[in-house]
């Protein structure tokens, strides 16, 4: 018989090898970025250059600007939301768009009438010119992706609506809601829907999902006691409007005065 009796401190020291061996190659490893490489690659715009991508891409391009040039309706005037101190006729014709468009989603779901939409001056990008009105041109005054939301608001966040219309100073789109600004910069006679307002009454107010969550820092949204999503793009609600009406109506009536 083999004696192994000498061997065992070699064998300890090989078994203790393999264990550490073994341990290091199944840990999980770390790896850091050394370094980044790029180059730019030209893209050419010529049809002679890259005639396999423009024979590629035309037919895509061709039906899509069919689709966004398909006249909708007519504008018997330009709109345009830079005339106007407190009110633009851009702006309330947007505004007005989204409350009777909204209306018909959170009346059929919710069996209850939007009273109030109230947007932001600078979400419209563009004018809305005389002449024919076509998807396009809705594309070119909404280009974001917002969609509408209902907020439901007490009375007294309406009055804290109205605070922040004064505060900013801009014509920030309004529809279903009037009110004078007095000599002091407070609101009075404020109507909702051609009635006086009530403090503790819950309003559904219409307005985009930026805003609905505090952004421009309107905070009075913060504080609905209840939120509905449309998942209507405000794009889309201006394109639907512009398909239901021949002529565009361009809003006249006064909503916010100063005494």
């Amino acid at each position: 018989m083999v004696k192994l009796k000498k061997y065992n401190g070699f064998l300890k020291l090989f078994v203790i090898f393999l264990t550490l061996f073994f341990g290091v190659s199944c840990s999980k490893q770390t790896y850091q970025v050394s370094k980044i490489e790029g180059k730019l690659i030209p893209i050419t715009s010529t049809e002679k250059q890259t005639p396999e991508i423009e024979n590629f891409i035309k037919p895509y391009r061709e039906h899509i600007n069919k689709d966004l040039d398909s006249v909708l309706s007519y504008c018997p005037e330009t709109l345009d939301k830079s005339t106007g101190k407190l009110q633009t006729t851009i702006g309330c014709l947007m505004a007005d768009a989204c409350l009777q468009r909204g209306n018909l989603i959170f009346k059929a779901r919710e069996k209850k009438d939007i009273d109030i939409c109230f947007l932001n001056h600078g979400g419209i990008r563009a004018i809305l010119p005389k002449g024919n009105v076509t998807a396009r041109t809705a594309f070119e005054i909404m280009p974001f992706e917002n969609s509408l939301v209902v907020m439901a608001l007490k009375g007294e966040q309406i009055i804290e609506l109205a605070n922040y219309f004064i505060a900013e100073k801009k014509p920030h789109p309004l529809s279903g809601m009037s009110f004078t600004i007095t000599k002091n910069n407070t609101p009075i006679n404020i109507l909702i829907q051609g009635k006086p307002i009530e403090k503790d009454k819950i309003y559904y107010v219409a307005t985009n999902d930026y805003l609905a969550n505090g952004g421009d820092s309107m905070n009075f949204f913060k504080k609905s006691v209840q939120k509905y999503d449309l998942n209507y793009k405000l794009r889309d609600i201006l394109i639907d409007y512009f398909k239901s009406v021949p002529t565009i109506p361009v809003p006249k009536d006064i909503r916010v005065k100063q005494e």
